[in-house]
Parts: structure tokens; sequence; C-alpha cells
């Protein structure tokens, strides 16, 4: 395990202590279990993920990892909640997959594997850390020339307050109050910005919505509360 300065040791706690019930799709994690497959489906879109090596950043308990590995990507996962990547590592007994999980901080990962991936992931991870700039840049470091990287996060508007704390945590339960801080939360122009400061150019966007009603996800333009975004590096 290696010292980040990126980080926020309070999101380490907080997910090293729910990380047993990473599998459990009626668990906290149930919104990521319902959403991953539409998240693979777009990365894999964007990516064609059969045969590329990919780096997942804040791969948590493997959700993604085992989604992307799945449709034939040789998978690295990283993350710092370190019981987090153990129950990622035990899963793999189960789902057969050969993924390698490391505690490692991306800071560090770029300065020891820069440009070694065709593709880097990084979902739901921006909103946690205390420099989101630095781990964008960190991604595009990671990433080979010409290849991709993948990010998701939470804009941050009035309509994204009111679905993704208000209603999510308060109203529906989707997930547990506390979740989410709103100041931390990205617009896309300012994804875009640290972005370009990277060095990546912005190749697609797409947003998750989810229907009370139906209690569904879908995947479509509206990039109001939930988005992905696909960059290139330059080749």
């Amino acid at each position: 395990m290696t010292t980040a300065s990126n980080q926020d040791p309070s999101e380490v706690s907080k997910f090293n202590e729910l990380a047993s019930r990473w599998w459990d799709p009626a668990s906290e994690f149930k919104p990521l279990h319902e959403i991953n497959p539409l998240r693979v489906a777009y990365i894999d879109k964007q990516v064609s993920l059969k045969d590329k090596k990919v780096l997942d950043i804040g791969c948590g308990g493997g959700l993604l990892a085992e989604g992307m590995a799945a449709l034939g990507a040789s998978v690295t996962g990283i993350d710092l909640a370190q019981d987090s990547v153990e129950v990622a590592k035990l899963h793999l007994l189960e789902s057969g997959y050969e993924i390698d999980y490391q505690v490692v901080a991306s800071e560090l990962m770029a300065e020891t594997h820069a440009g070694s991936f065709d593709v880097v992931t990084c979902l739901e991870v921006l909103e946690h850390v205390p420099d989101p700039a630095q781990l964008v840049k960190d991604c595009a470091t990671l990433a080979k020339p010409g290849g991709s990287v993948v990010l998701s996060t939470l804009n941050r508007n009035l309509k994204s307050f009111l679905g993704a704390i208000v209603g999510a945590e308060y109203i529906l339960n989707l997930v547990p109050r506390g979740t989410h801080e709103y100041e931390r939360f990205i617009k896309p122009s300012e994804l875009n910005r640290w972005a370009r400061a990277a060095g990546l150019s912005i190749n697609d966007m797409a947003g998750i919505s989810y229907n009370p009603l139906s209690k569904s996800y879908s995947l479509g333009s509206d990039t109001d509360i939930n988005y992905l975004a696909h960059f290139r590096v330059p080749a």
C-alpha cells in the first residue's frame, strides 16, 4: 500500500466499512449493480474492450473490472480501500476471471506505468478526491498514445442536487445518506477543462438517468445528473 496525497481518508474509510457488501445486489451498492451493464456497454462501444489492456482506477470491489474482463479485456484494478480490494480478489475465486488488483495510488502508478494502458477508466471516483484535476492528469499519463480515458461523475446543478442527494439519499434510499457531497460534484465544463489541460480531447459524452416509476436506469443524452465521458490521448 502507498501513501497518497490525493485522497480523503474519510472517503477511504467509508468504502472500507462497506467492503463486505460490494457483491450483494441488494446492499448499498445496488445502484452500481444496476448501472454496471450500462457502463460496461458504453465503454465497449467507445473502445472495443476485447484484447485491450485496461486500468480501472478506484476499482472498489471489482464490479466494473469484472464486467470489462468478461468482454475480453486484460484488466488491472487499483484502489486505496484495502478491504475493498481484498473483496475484489476473493470474488475472482467465484467468477474465475484473471484480474490484477493492487492497493496503490494513481499518482504512484502514473510514475511507474506511464503510457502503459490502452484504456484507463475512473468511474464515480473524481467526486471523492481532494484534487480531481490531478486524478484526470494521472489517467491521461497512464494511457498509451492514441489510447482512451473514460471518466464518470455527477454534474453540479439544482437538478443533480435534488436527484442525486435529496432523491437518491433521502427519499428513495437508493444509497446511504452522506454518500455524496454536493460541493464535490463536477460540471462537464470543468471536467473538459481539466481534460484539455492534461492533453486529452473529448470524443463522446452520455448521461445515465433513473426512472423512479419503472425503477430502472437508462443511457442517453441527459447529462444533468450522472454522466460518462470518453476522451482520447493524442497519438
